[in-house]
């Protein structure tokens, strides 16, 4: 029988302790999920109160929009701690690394890209990459549309057979230029015509149900702001460096 994921009971098994917000695994039935309740959330001062749940689930549509399953299923409905997000809870290949840090001098050459160097909290030299794969720079991309003020290397989940997953998604769709990312390593470079057909379909369907969908998760302002960023990457049809004086790299980054 096919476990009730909308109404069958959510029994919760673990709490993520270094998540920021209130986050538990658990499971429907035998299906194992991530349970993020809205009265978890803390609060933030450029996002508003209670709504990170909201944007999780609007990610998660408009990752379906592109075609390109970034976003594992992700959707609202009641819980032990109330109203809240639940997505398919997705175990990483823990032999894969897709973002990680390397000593400054162990640069690789080949499929990878280096995004900064620093020091480490022992002051070695090191710096920060991400391997150079279709399925990450599409992520990228879904980043770039969803104006994504998080991005860290452990929202980037390398799944076995070379699928990459992103989570984390609650400091997305803000109406200002929000982006913070280490997936810079492609600033620049043109969007190819996978990329592009994606941006154009979500483009397409803003007019249309996605638009209706996004409605009921969003704001006004921030539905047109989601317009205005995929006019403006298809016009350019090239991913953007990062703006000049803006923090472009979330902290910490893994």
């Amino acid at each position: 029988m096919t476990p009730d994921l909308d109404g069958g009971d959510i029994v919760l098994d673990a709490r993520i302790t270094t998540a920021s917000n209130a986050t538990f695994v658990g499971r429907i039935e035998d299906v194992r999920v991530v349970y993020k309740p809205v009265a978890g959330e803390r609060p933030l001062w450029d996002f508003p109160d209670g709504t990170l749940a909201r944007r999780e689930v609007a990610s998660y549509l408009l990752s379906e929009a592109l075609g390109w399953e970034v976003v594992p299923r992700t959707w609202l409905r009641d819980g032990p701690l109330g109203t809240g997000m639940v997505q398919l809870w997705c175990p990483p290949d823990p032999a894969q690394e897709a973002v990680t840090l390397v000593p400054a001098d162990e640069v690789p050459d080949d499929g990878w890209c280096h995004v900064l160097s620093g020091v480490d909290e022992e002051d070695r030299e090191v710096a920060l990459v991400h391997e150079d794969s279709g399925a990450l720079r599409r992520m990228a991309v879904f980043d770039l549309v969803t104006n994504n003020a998080d991005r860290k290397g452990a929202h980037v989940l390398a799944m076995a057979g070379g699928h990459r997953y992103g989570v984390d998604h609650g400091l997305t769709f803000h109406e200002e230029h929000k982006l913070r990312t280490v997936l810079w390593g492609w600033a620049g470079r043109e969007l190819d015509a996978e990329e592009a057909e994606g941006v154009g379909r979500v483009r397409a369907a803003l007019d249309d149900d996605l638009g209706a969908a996004l409605a009921e998760l969003l704001t006004g302002p921030e539905l047109s702001a989601l317009e205005v960023r995929c006019d403006r990457l298809l016009a350019t049809g090239r991913l953007p460096a990062p703006r000049e004086g803006y923090p472009a790299i979330p902290w910490p980054p893994l």
